[in-house]
């Protein structure tokens, strides 16, 4: 019973001491996930990330406990990324500690084998955290071309009149801008993220989880570049009101929905072509084998 008491008060205190060290930075990244819509998904990350760990648990409970005092020098490491990204103002290095100071803990207190038990659920959270703003910007404005010059393609294909100025599409009765919110890129993030937990939740092979994954990619740009091309379709027939408001977002939500039935479509013809011949086996599973 004292053992039990003490193991309790032991994880109190470190989760205490885990709250106050980034309670700045987690609050900060909650507000992120509140106000940008390219990580709103981030709220869901972390109960995913605790449902992967507790689906390990009897995993974690076989293995033999051998504390690595190598995890003090994960934890100081992390802890001098944590205080860099602060006096930096570099919010996504600060962020990165988290995740740090989680392995570096577990590595401490229970050993190197829990760590890479848990190296899944601990990479999973780098999901939560928004890329660095110089990345997201290298990656968005070559999706705008990509998803501008698609449109214009498509609608020269219709017989459709529209000059394009780079990210900017001209149509004889408005003039359509592949914004940054229209790069693509908030669907791309959130396609990802669903293609990673969809992966792990229908097939038992890493490989194949990061084949669905790395199908996300394509996926995601090619139908927002379609639903550009679709928008100036409408602007052209409709008026520049179908590319706006409620029209706007609805075409948006339905895009995902077809990119999802995308996925789900490529992921049928990957198992079609590599059937998982051992679950095939294990008729009686029906939760993923942790990996």
């Amino acid at each position: 019973m004292r053992i039990r008491t003490s193991s309790a008060a032991a994880c109190g205190l470190l989760a205490v001491s885990f709250i106050a060290l980034f309670w700045p930075v987690l609050r900060k990244l909650v507000i992120d996930w509140s106000t940008d819509d390219n990580y709103s998904h981030g709220f869901f990350i972390v109960p995913l990330a605790a449902y992967f760990v507790w689906e390990r648990r009897q995993r974690l409970i076989d293995l033999p406990v051998r504390p690595g005092l190598t995890g003090l020098l994960v934890i100081a490491a992390s802890i001098g990324l944590l205080t860099a990204g602060i006096l930096g103002a570099e919010l996504f290095v600060s962020r990165v500690s988290i995740i740090g100071v989680l392995a570096g803990t577990v590595i401490f207190v229970l050993g190197w084998r829990h760590c890479l038990a848990l190296a899944f659920p601990l990479a999973f959270l780098l999901l939560m955290i928004p890329i660095p703003a110089i990345i997201f910007n290298q990656i968005a404005f070559p999706l705008q071309l990509l998803a501008s010059q698609t449109g214009e393609v498509v609608l020269r294909t219709l017989d459709i009149p529209v000059l394009r100025e780079g990210n900017v599409m001209i149509l004889a009765n408005t003039t359509l801008e592949v914004a940054e919110a229209c790069s693509g890129i908030r669907s791309l993030i959130s396609l990802l993220t669903l293609g990673i937990v969809y992966g792990y939740f229908i097939d038992r092979r890493v490989w194949v989880r990061a084949l669905f994954a790395a199908a996300t990619i394509p996926i995601a740009i090619v139908s927002n570049a379609f639903r550009v091309a679709g928008t100036g379709v409408a602007a052209h027939y409709y008026g520049s009101q179908a590319a706006e408001g409620f029209f706007h977002t609805f075409s948006g939500w339905m895009v995902f929905i077809a990119a999802f039935v995308l996925l789900f479509a490529v992921v049928r013809l990957i198992h079609w072509i590599w059937p998982d011949r051992a679950a095939a086996v294990s008729l009686g599973t029906t939760s993923p084998v942790v990996a």
